[in-house]
């Protein structure tokens, strides 16, 4: 057994290791002594494999398996003494069925393997905003992937010190059996249980597991917010420095907008853009006023497919050194790649994510090419390999959020930016978040998908209340942040992007910031505010004639009919639902009737 100053952690490690059974305990001190040696344990039993150490330094690669390369919604509960707690929108066990069924698959699962204690930090050490826990688990990847996306060790055991709370994350791999995998949450114990999985999404719990559903219950609580949300820094020459925190449903390009490099037309005007973090943003309201944010992480869980050094140039750079890769291609030279990646795969002798032999050009029977790497393959790799990264992320304070951005892919709806009118609006606006389906994605092309905040999958409670709890938020807050939505994604009518994205999106924010400080007029439309034309930078960018009216077309009839969509979808909520989105329900009509989709 452990001995630590909390006696309330030894017993509990206790119960927990009898329940398990495993053969030995370690507890995890965040050393770089330990690390190694736990590197070479996890290479000696090919759980992870060392890459070519001169060109890919510190980096190792790891394989799921094939069962268990995703999160799995359908397994993940959020288990409270009243269903209604949970909500409609979460999947919900009772506490006690939820500790009977893992308990009967932890039983025992650990004979034979290690126990690793791994104290950790989300948040700075000893910053208010920062929450702790332990995480358990008989896997190494999970530790080694702890070190990199948390503070761990034995700073987070002095913070504890003899009495401290913390969240109690137990983890087995068990048998990575589907039929016996579940992810529990216990908001009103402080607990997560996962069992079956050793896929990083379920299994690294200080992540969505506690940074969002458990965090976002605390939240709740404590009058503050916890948001599926990048915190993105734009400095001006003169020093100046703007903080957005912004929220995108998958495949909406979050991490690369978190990771923006200036466009070449607006190089001139000497921008430098600062990585906060690409995820998770945890927001209070101080003494000032103000929202205030910090990123509880401090690494980057990424998808790699699609990273490139076109689309995310920094993110590049950030994974060529001290990361984990998983389920991607291996080279047989101890390299990586993945699909829409930088260069070329091995023509001979590369092995695909499940350890296949692999080269270009292979296809199934049906003629579909087979893919290296998986779809959701992913790199875990250390925030301050980043560029951009800023040197506030380790401030205790956080950083003063001046805007909040919401954003969704919507080929013909949503215009490229829109301002909400005030804050009440800005709640409706995020609540009514959507996305459509992709040729890429499981669905009906299209189909659009309700994504409140970006956190359907993540609000460990009630979401009306959650939606209540952001209203009552805004009213703390002496100087609300502006809230705005932008869409990247709207197409011509042959099916082509309208707007380039990546590094340009830069242009929008300049509008959004300018917005803040009040130093642009917009016209007012049936669903808020936009640019006029002549406010936002264009200098080096060459758009097609008309783009951009059709970028800021809205059409009413359209809108009439997401009207529909958002009440169909409020009504899941039932009485619930917070009276005043139900006002902005009908005055968004009401507008869309009387003005249509006119400028004025």
């Amino acid at each position: 057994m452990i001995s630590t100053k909390h006696a309330g952690l030894n017993a509990w490690v206790e119960k927990m290791a009898l329940m398990c059974q495993p053969d030995d305990i370690v507890l995890i001190d965040g050393s770089d002594e330990q690390r190694d040696e736990l590197r070479k344990q996890a290479c000696s039993t090919d759980e992870i494999i060392e890459l070519d150490q001169e060109k890919l330094p510190g980096c190792y690669y790891h394989r799921t398996a094939v069962n268990d390369v995703a999160r799995t919604e359908n397994l993940t509960f959020i288990c409270t003494s009243l269903k209604d707690n949970a909500g409609p929108t979460n999947n919900w066990m009772s506490p006690e069925e939820g500790y009977r069924r893992a308990g009967e698959i932890f039983a025992g699962s650990m004979k034979g393997r290690t126990m690793y204690v791994i104290p950790f930090a989300m948040g700075p050490v000893g910053s208010p905003f920062t929450k702790y826990g332990v995480e358990l688990s008989d896997s190494i990847y999970v530790v080694l992937n702890m070190l990199i996306m948390t503070r761990v060790g034995d700073p987070v055991l002095e913070q504890l010190d003899v009495a401290g709370e913390f969240t109690k994350c137990l983890h087995g791999k068990a048998e990575r059996d589907i039929e016996n995998r579940l992810i529990l949450h216990f908001p009103e114990d402080n607990t997560i249980w996962s069992v079956g999985s050793g896929y990083g999404g379920n299994v690294l719990l200080g992540k969505k597991c506690l940074a969002l559903r458990i965090a976002s219950h605390q939240a709740h609580k404590e009058r503050w917010l916890a948001e599926h949300m990048l915190i993105l820094g734009i400095e001006e020459p003169n020093g100046r420095i703007d903080y957005i925190a912004a929220a995108f449903p998958s495949a909406c390009g979050k991490t690369n907008l978190a990771m923006l490099i200036p466009p070449e037309g607006l190089k001139v005007k000497g921008y430098k853009i600062w990585t906060v973090g690409d995820d998770i943003a945890w927001m209070r309201v101080d003494t000032d006023g103000c929202l205030w944010a910090i990123n509880p992480e401090a690494g980057f869980f990424g998808v790699a497919p699609g990273t490139n050094s076109r689309t995310n140039p920094s993110a590049v750079e950030t994974v060529k050194s001290d990361t984990i890769f998983t389920n991607v291609l291996l080279n047989p030279d101890g390299t990586v790649w993945w699909e829409d990646g930088d260069g070329e795969p091995a023509a001979e002798g590369a092995t695909d994510w499940q350890g296949r032999p692999w080269k270009p050009g292979m296809k199934d029977e049906n003629g579909k090419a087979i893919t290296g790497a998986h779809p959701n393959s992913r790199f875990t790799a250390p925030f301050v390999n980043c560029p951009s990264h800023s040197y506030r992320m380790e401030h205790h304070h956080g950083v003063k959020i001046s805007a909040i951005v919401f954003g969704g892919r919507r080929a013909h709806l949503a215009p490229l930016v829109y301002q909400s009118f005030d804050w009440v609006h800005g709640v409706f606006v995020g609540a009514t978040m959507a996305s459509e389906r992709t040729a890429a994605q499981f669905g009906k092309q299209g189909e659009v998908r309700r994504d409140p905040m970006a956190m359907l999958p993540f609000c460990g409670y009630n979401m009306a209340d959650y939606f209540e709890h952001w209203l009552r938020m805004g009213v703390q807050m002496r100087w609300q942040p502006k809230i705005f939505h932008v869409n990247w994604f709207r197409q011509d009518e042959e099916g082509n992007f309208l707007w380039p994205g990546f590094g340009e999106n830069l242009r929008v924010l300049e509008w959004i910031l300018a917005r803040c400080r009040n130093d642009c007029e917009a016209l007012k439309t049936a669903i808020g505010f936009v640019p006029k034309p002549e406010d936002i930078d264009m200098t080096g960018l060459d758009m097609p004639n008309g783009a951009m009216e059709k970028l800021f077309d809205i059409d009413p009839k359209a809108w009439e009919e997401e009207a529909n969509g958002i009440e169909e979808f409020f009504g899941k909520f039932g009485d619930r639902l917070p009276v005043a989105l139900k006002a902005e329900l009908e005055a968004l009509r009401m507008r869309l009737h009387e003005l249509g989709g006119a400028k004025q």
